[in-house]
């Protein structure tokens, strides 16, 4: 059938009642690929309609900040109408979901919730699905999934529009595929986003892929501004960095952590005498016994291979600064020949021998495998295959099929001389969400930059299994698997995705597949991030628990864990050594406790003794370490710039201290006493004044809120 084109979500709404009737199980991407315009018309149609059954399954409802107090109302509208202008159309059914007012002919079913955004919700926490990523599809499709819509990207070529699933190729694939071979079908809508980035290989997809396209006028991409950095995320980022083996593989996740580490390994890349007397004095003796074993501390010469469910500012950085280079290939025996460093990517004469006896230039021929060695630039284009006779180059020259012929060898040895091995893949992923910057970035690649990022499904990026189990641990070479937890048990269990109460603070995602496939993979890491401790109402807690009522990871999983003060290695130990080195790696204040508790429980031996190194694990003595580099200008608050101007960026330490201090008691009182003693503020201050509209106070609580930006400003004018 023909795809319908379509200018109007009218038009739309009309096809889904022709074709589907009043029943919708709508399936929407995550994150950025959501059709927001048409999603909305679509409910606003169940709204207006109750005999409509809509039931919307997705994640990731991404929503724009809504600022709570005066003054961040006043710090952040401005900066929400500059990011994503007047146009962008939020998510009415978000909207309702957290007003308690969605209709009863509408079901709302998530795998995953922005970070914290429906705590306390009912109807969100009842309707949660905890599912690992890659059995989104699978669990889509037995809710008898019937409506798919996704934003896309279209490109006009000589032989008509091509689309790309650019941002969202993670579940669509997967879902129809499932469909297919149970003999359904599913009403697909793509929505044409005129900004969004369009993205190759297996991305890119014909129109026969859609029954249905809409143009969307286009409004201003869900953007994430990019995030400070603060010394305890620096320090956990260097440890991290010491993790990465060159030519190794990267999977990392989102936030100020990852950000962290991404910053130390471009440190380690480019300034490495810096980075080593950054990194050095924060190492204990076991960090350095891991750095030598599965890392280092050396640039990265040969590069780093991504491969990584969500693609985020980290990696464009990465690749800027040449460390994500390295290139995997579709060819198992290829790819063994490159991990052993038999062969480079740039080939010489002499490689002809190890590519035959490696098995890339294979034993019997198909004008299939052709086909690949010509993309990967193993035989001239136009090869063609002549049986029974042989290989026939396109000057006219004959290989024999074995290739054994010493003028076969020589002749096919000269044409490689000197060449690229070509469709390699620097990083592959399932979907992206960053900073605009990120997207601009997208756009404007061009060459072996474009070709060699490959958006695909999450089912190749989040797990091994699926018939090409070898190729993929051959090409995640010396892996390492980088994702975040809120707290860590000192028995090895993470909990990431929600508390002992059952709420869900976000959800599972791939963080369990990344690191079971660390387990499955004999030279991969799984390692959990966190801060050591976590601050709430004032008071400051240890993210170490001697237990916790939910766990995401359990501990039979347990790998690495880092914190700001260091690594513990986890895997194959003890219960006792387990608790020992998450001891040594816990903030100083909260060991005794944490030593009582396994003590109490029979996991500790009794006469054992803090060391004093441990001791020592304070906010104190990271500020100390760092404070060298700091001078020097390195580890500034925001590493790869911010999208604030420079004056916001000087207010944010500044109302990032007033929130903490407003939080405690004593702090409140002290914050109060400022505002009241502030006095006039300086020449230099009159611009901060003025961006929060507190120049003029028309009253005494704008009096009293110019204060206490005012001791906030002379509080943090050394951060």
């Amino acid at each position: 059938m023909k795809t319908i084109h379509a200018s109007q979500a009218a038009d739309i709404i009309k096809l889904v009642r022709e074709r589907l009737g009043k029943r919708w199980v709508i399936a929407a991407p995550l994150g950025l690929g959501k059709p927001n315009r048409l999603l909305n018309a679509l409910y606003d149609e169940a709204n207006a309609d109750p005999k409509v059954e809509m039931k919307l399954l997705t994640a990731l409802s991404l929503a724009r900040p809504r600022p709570g107090s005066d003054l961040e109302q006043r710090f952040l509208g401005p900066l929400l109408k500059r990011w994503w202008r007047d146009d962008y159309p939020d998510l009415q059914y978000l909207s309702d979901l957290k007003r308690g007012q969605l209709p009863a002919n509408v079901e709302l079913h998530e795998f995953y919730i922005q970070s914290g955004a429906l705590l306390g919700n009912s109807y969100a926490q009842r309707n949660y699905i905890s599912v690992n990523y890659t059995h989104v599809a699978r669990d889509v499709a037995a809710f008898g999934v019937n409506l798919l819509v996704q934003m896309v990207a279209r490109r006009e070529t000589p032989q008509g529009p091509r689309y790309s699933l650019s941002c969202n190729t993670d579940v669509s694939f997967d879902l129809k595929d499932i469909l297919a071979r149970e003999g359904r079908q599913v009403l697909t809508i793509g929505v044409v986003h005129p900004e969004l980035p369009f993205v190759g290989n297996d991305a890119e997809v014909g129109p026969e892929f859609f029954d249905a396209v809409l143009d969307d006028p286009g409004h201003r991409l869900f953007a994430l501004p990019r995030q400070p950095v603060e010394d305890a995320e620096f320090a956990l980022g260097l440890h991290a960095s010491t993790l990465v083996k060159d030519a190794g593989t990267l999977q990392i996740g989102i936030g100020a952590l990852s950000d962290a580490l991404v910053y130390a390994l471009t440190l380690r890349q480019h300034q490495n005498s810096s980075y080593r007397q950054a990194v050095e004095p924060l190492m204990d003796a076991h960090g350095k016994l891991l750095a030598a074993k599965w890392g280092g501390l050396a640039p990265l010469q040969e590069g780093l291979y991504g491969a990584s469910e969500m693609v985020m500012d980290g990696f464009m950085y990465l690749h800027q600064a040449g460390i994500l280079k390295r290139r995997v290939y579709d060819l198992l025996p290829l790819q063994k020949l490159l991990n052993h460093g038999h062969i480079r990517e740039i080939l010489r004469a002499d490689d002809v021998e190890a590519l035959i006896g490696g098995g890339v230039y294979p034993r019997q021929w198909s004008a299939a495998a052709v086909e690949q060695l010509i993309e990967l630039n193993l035989l001239p284009a136009g090869t063609r295959l002549r049986l029974p006779d042989g290989l026939q180059l396109p000057e006219g020259d004959l290989l024999d099929l074995e290739l054994a012929q010493p003028a076969s060898k020589a002749r096919l040895g000269l044409w490689l001389d000197g060449r690229r091995l070509g469709g390699g893949r620097y990083l592959h992923g399932a979907f992206y969400l960053g900073s605009a910057a990120l997207y601009d970035w997208l756009r404007g690649l061009e060459g072996e930059d474009y070709s060699g990022l490959c958006m695909t499904r999450v089912s190749h990026i989040n797990e091994l299994y699926g018939g090409l189990e070898e190729l993929h641990k051959a090409q995640r070479h010396e892996a390492r698997f980088f994702n975040t937890c809120m707290m860590h048990t000192l028995l090895g269990a993470a909990v990431s995705d929600g508390l002992e109460s059952g709420q869900v603070v976000s959800g599972v995602g791939g963080q369990y597949n990344f690191v079971a496939m660390a387990h499955a993979m004999q030279n991969g890491r799984s390692a959990l991030m966190l801060r050591s401790t976590r601050s709430s109402g004032g008071k400051t807690t240890s993210s170490i628990l001697f237990n916790y009522g939910h766990s995401t990871i359990p501990r039979h999983l347990r790998d690495l864990v880092i914190t700001e003060y260091g690594i513990a290695d986890l895997r194959g130990q003890t219960d006792e050594e387990v608790i020992k080195r998450l001891l040594a790696i816990s903030d100083a204040r909260f060991q005794p406790s944490l030593v009582q508790q396994a003590q109490a429980a029979g996991k500790l031996d009794p006469g054992f003794v803090i060391p004093e190194r441990w001791k020592r694990n304070t906010p104190e003595t990271i500020q100390a370490a760092l404070a060298p580099a700091k001078a020097a200008g390195l580890f500034k608050l925001f590493p790869f710039g911010s999208d604030f101007d420079a004056v916001e960026e000087r207010l944010v330490p500044a109302l990032r201290w007033l929130k903490a201090e407003s939080t405690r008691s004593l702090g409140k009182l002290r914050m109060l006493r400022h505002a009241l003693s502030a006095g006039a503020p300086r020449p230099e201050e009159a611009v901060y004044l003025e961006r929060l509209q507190l120049a003029r106070p028309a009253n005494r609580a704008e009096r009293l809120t110019r204060g206490a930006v005012l001791a906030a400003l002379r509080a943090t004018a050394s951060a």
